[in-house]
């Protein structure tokens, strides 16, 4: 096996190949016969999956990684060292930890990080601007790192079959996310303002059965929802809940109160907020006038990322709702989702008034 190993080396040295495969060869170790000379310059892809390799090497060379299907536990902090890396598939691994210096992967487009033993994302991954897509499936996820929102060139994130119990509503901040998949998680609510953004057209959150209410940004979008919306019991699942008729949906716990069309005033802090939101919007553009002795840090924060914007008027909301539910099965998409009695689509208006107004089909 070492002498074909190194026959096969020698030969992409000499014929200056840019794919070697080196997959199904029961290696333990990585081969340093591929660190030698400069005859692998011209090298772009390799791939070595299905292997049985425990952990990785300082490689500088500009390479896309195709190290799935081994035992890999740790992604080191040697990792940091590829700069010029751009494609990454660690995907069938045993990994636990991905190290922080991921983030310095600068160039990188494609990271695979599925059916792995994952309980977390470390915040630099945020750091990666150029990353385009991110699989991390069939890990142990119970949530993803709200920096996630600075990945600006995003458009495909796939986190199915994880624990996932929320979405951090900075996700929705996504420019770039064409498609998101969730399906398979614990996901009892989702972001107010999941699919404001034109550019996300794929939805996916089936099989979680907690799920109840889908926001109506995502009425044109193309959705799955198999799974959704099983009969439970409010009492079962300690979050604030909505109901009308014989529907109840989930809201998400940032929510602090429900507006109903007889409130027609807004509690003060919902007024102080969307007052100071619009002088900084219209007057100072920047945020760091004001310091955090001024406004805790949870408020600030929240002026950064509202709670929503209201699916009428685009008002910000950032703690209370006037929602207003629409029946999947009432609406000219009820023949795409035979079967989904139970999901509705949620209005979050900011008001009496847009609560009123607002019609899904308009």
């Amino acid at each position: 096996m070492a002498s074909e190993l190194c026959k096969t080396i020698s030969v992409a040295r000499l014929e200056k190949h840019k794919n070697l495969f080196l997959n199904y060869r029961n290696l333990h170790h990585f081969p340093l016969e591929l660190l030698k000379d400069e005859g692998l310059q011209y090298l772009e892809r390799l791939y070595m999956k299905r292997n049985s390799l425990t952990t990785l090497v300082q490689y500088y060379i500009t390479l896309k990684k195709y190290l799935h299907s081994n035992n890999i536990v740790v992604v080191p902090e040697a990792i940091g060292s590829l700069v010029k890396l751009q494609c990454l598939d660690l995907s069938d691994n045993a990994l636990e930890i991905v190290c922080p210096e991921i983030g310095r992967l600068r160039a990188l487009r494609h990271l695979r990080l599925a059916n792995n033993q994952l309980q977390f994302l470390p915040p630099e991954v945020g750091d990666l601007k150029e990353l385009q897509t991110l699989d991390i499936s069939t890990n142990r996820l119970l949530t993803l790192p709200e920096r996630l929102h600075l990945c600006l060139s995003l458009q495909y994130l796939t986190v199915d079959r994880n624990r996932l119990w929320c979405v951090p509503r900075h996700l929705c901040q996504l420019p770039s996310l064409n498609e998101l998949s969730m399906a398979g998680n614990r996901l009892a609510f989702l972001p107010l303002d999941l699919g404001r953004s034109r550019e996300l057209q794929y939805v996916y959150v089936d099989n979680n059965i907690h799920l109840k209410g889908l926001p109506s940004y995502l009425y044109n979008k193309v959705i799955g929802c198999s799974g959704c919306g099983a009969p439970i019991q409010v009492s079962e699942v300690k979050l604030l809940s909505f109901s009308s008729g014989q529907l109840t949906v989930f809201l998400p716990a940032e929510v602090k109160a429900i507006g109903t069309e007889h409130d027609h005033v807004l509690p003060l802090q919902e007024l102080a907020m969307r007052s100071l939101y619009h002088t900084y919007h219209n007057f100072l553009k920047d945020l760091n006038f004001l310091s955090p002795i001024s406004l805790p840090r949870s408020l600030l924060e929240l002026l950064h990322c509202p709670l929503g914007h209201c699916h009428r008027c685009s008002e910000p909301m950032f703690t209370i709702v006037y929602p207003k539910l629409f029946p999947l099965r009432e609406t000219p998409m009820a023949g795409l989702h035979q079967g989904r009695t139970t999901v509705s689509f949620v209005a979050y208006c900011c008001s009496t008034q847009c609560l009123q107004t607002f019609d899904l089909l308009s």
